[in-house]
């Protein structure tokens, strides 16, 4: 309750707003852009906390270290090894055929550098667990995280991905030159 409150107080204090509508179902994806910042990750926190979520996200596994991963972890951290594929993929959706409810936030880029193409892990989760998505826009700009509608993964992995990259925009990013 106090974190909830305490994150309430940071978001309305700061004067960033929450915009549309956070389903509620017991397992989705959370891709959440432009990821340029480490502001995004402590964002991406006040959110959790304000509106009492249970989410998890993907961390790569060099930020993992003693202490600071006891607290990733608390916060809902899983990580990963990204230097090779490792099956990642496979073992998130055995997890989600594993748990009544799971929530998983990531950001598609996959790092907060400027990258050509997004990665497409979170597409093929969706898709062969069959959940949906909600693509969530960290607006700086506006200070404003938007939720926007819920999608399930139907089509092709690469159309689905440019239709989910068109939702965004650069100039929204608190370094726009990274998107």
């Amino acid at each position: 309750m106090l974190a909830a409150w305490f994150a309430q107080q940071a978001l309305r204090i700061t004067g960033w707003q929450v915009v549309g509508v956070i389903p509620d179902e017991p397992k989705l994806i959370f891709a959440v852009a432009p990821h340029t910042s480490n502001w995004d990750f402590i964002l991406g926190l006040l959110v959790k906390y304000a509106f009492n979520l249970k989410v998890n996200f993907l961390g790569k596994d060099s930020i993992f270290v003693w202490p600071f991963s006891i607290w990733l972890k608390s916060v809902g951290g899983i990580a990963v090894e990204r230097s090779n594929a490792h099956g990642v993929v496979k073992q998130i959706v055995k997890e989600f055929s594993k748990q009544p409810q799971l929530i998983l936030g990531l950001a598609p880029e996959g790092t907060r550098s400027k990258v050509g193409k997004w990665k497409t892990g979170f597409l093929h989760i969706a898709k062969q667990a069959n959940i949906p998505v909600v693509p969530v826009q960290l607006n700086f700009k506006h200070k404003q995280v938007m939720f926007f509608e819920k999608r399930m993964i139907t089509a092709a992995i690469d159309d689905e991905l440019q239709q989910m990259q068109n939702l965004f925009s650069a100039d929204c990013a608190k370094k726009p030159q990274n998107f």
